[in-house]
């Protein structure tokens, strides 16, 4: 199974650990193709039209989409609704957080399953539970 995980770059790396570990779990289950968002350091060489083509490439070619939506990202929106156009299962988690809350768009869509999770291992426990359904 090729997979496409998707979290915040740009618009923030506070989470940058927390995706390389569910990035880790996740790749037990197939062949993460975006591995790189997990990483503390993100290249800046690749131009954006190339940063686009190549991330639309890879979400071509994955089966699913798992997100972390807690950090609010435009780029992660965008792959997620690109995902949703091509009939891709998408599957979001997020920590709630004080004074902010995940996009109406995203939760209340019936083509995303989204799961709540306070800790890596309620997290982990999620990602077991959506790969034992797909």
């Amino acid at each position: 199974m090729k997979i496409y995980f998707s979290g915040s770059i740009r618009g923030g790396r506070q989470d940058a650990k927390l995706y390389n570990q569910l990035i880790e779990e996740i790749k037990k289950y197939g062949d993460v193709l975006t591995e790189h968002v997990g990483s503390s350091e993100i290249s800046e060489e690749p131009s954006d039209q190339e940063i686009h083509d190549q991330d639309m490439a890879w979400l071509n070619e994955a089966d699913i989409l798992i997100g972390e939506v807690t950090t609010p990202s435009h780029g992660v929106g965008y792959e997620i609704g690109r995902a949703v156009e091509l009939n891709k299962k998408v599957f979001c988690l997020y920590r709630q957080q004080k004074n902010k809350s995940v996009s109406a768009m995203i939760n209340g869509s019936p083509s995303i399953e989204c799961y709540e999770y306070s800790t890596i291992k309620e997290a982990q426990s999620l990602i077991k539970q959506i790969f034992s359904r797909v």
